[in-house]
């Protein structure tokens, strides 16, 4: 028999969760099976599996070691160069800056990427112990395309976790880009349409009407001339490719776009300024007030400043300007 019990970080989640976090490669058939048979307690009585975890809650299992560990496979941590700079750090979230050419979830095993940049840091830090933690590892919780850099949110337990991704699903988070795109733009305004995504492709289209998921995209135009536009964007919904299929739909590819660009516009980006992606950056985001763990960041913003390149293609543009 052997005893776990939940720590701060785990609270919040359902008891069957954490057991398939703590025995990963466990069928769930076996786990369901085990906690009918009673051979797996919780706080020495009977456990459904619905339960919401509190710290101090003990799991009780009556397995023998050898089955434990046959469902038990090490993490899959590797540290990595932290390349990220932290916007904002408190002992639930992390607020950091990604840099344009960073995954933020990796694709394969051992892959950089944001999420494992950041594991590196906590556990540099002493906040994370890849073989010690089972029912949670920190992860960023919204996503920003490789070539995209900006503000990522990551909760340091699993509570705080779970509050940003709920936030962001409602909305309690207005997040704000910068982006250049073809074409001089003058006037604020909200573009609105149907997107819906070629999986195959991986590219989204948004049009009028039709089939698909509506979407919002909120535009103002910071400084316009030399036949471009710097603008900020608020996304009111929050869809893949969202931004950069919008504008191409509006008639204003964002510049540097490969996907959804403007080729000669992509050619002359590359070979004045070396741009070889999306000129996109999460610069701003500003959470609104709200009850909850994280209810003492309602009403703070968080800002990340441009990189020196965007900036410089700024000033050249608009006759050394201002570009945020």
């Amino acid at each position: 028999m052997k005893n776990i019990e939940v720590k701060e970080k785990e609270a919040g989640q359902r008891a069957d969760k954490f057991l398939m976090k703590y025995m990963n490669t466990a069928p769930k058939g076996f786990i369901y099976r085990m906690i009918r048979k009673k051979r797996i307690k919780l706080n020495g009585g009977r456990l459904t599996g619905s339960e919401i975890l509190a710290a101090g809650d003990v799991f009780s299992l009556y397995l023998s070691e050898e089955t434990m560990d046959s469902f038990m496979e090490e993490k899959d941590y590797k540290e990595f160069d932290v390349k990220f700079s932290v916007i904002y750090e408190d002992e639930n979230i992390l607020v950091v800056n990604k840099p344009a050419g960073l995954i933020t979830h990796p694709q394969k095993a051992g892959e950089d990427s944001l999420t494992g940049e950041i594991l590196t840091y906590l556990a540099q830090k002493g906040e994370y112990d890849p073989n010690a933690e089972k029912g949670f590892t920190p992860a960023a919780a919204n996503r920003l395309d490789r070539n995209t850099g900006g503000i990522v949110f990551a909760g340091k337990n699993l509570a705080a976790q779970q509050e940003i991704t709920k936030a962001l699903r409602e909305g309690s988070i207005d997040k704000y880009y910068l982006t250049l795109v073809r074409g001089e733009i003058t006037k604020s305004g909200v573009l609105s349409g149907v997107i819906s995504k070629d999986e195959r492709k991986n590219k989204s289209v948004v049009k009028n009407k039709g089939a698909g998921k509506t979407v919002e995209t909120g535009y103002n135009p910071i400084q316009w001339g030399s036949g471009y536009t710097l603008l900020e964007i608020r996304l009111y919904t929050g869809k893949s490719h969202q931004i950069r299929a919008h504008m191409l739909s509006a008639g204003h590819p964002v510049a540097g776009d490969k996907k959804y660009g403007d080729p000669k516009v992509n050619r002359f980006m590359k070979d004045n300024y070396g741009l070889n992606h999306q000129f996109l950056f999460s610069v701003r985001s500003v959470w609104n007030e709200y009850e909850g763990k994280l209810g003492y960041l309602g009403g703070r913003e968080f800002k990340a400043p441009l990189p020196a390149s965007l900036k410089n293609i700024c000033h050249d543009l608009f006759g050394g300007r201002t570009c945020e």
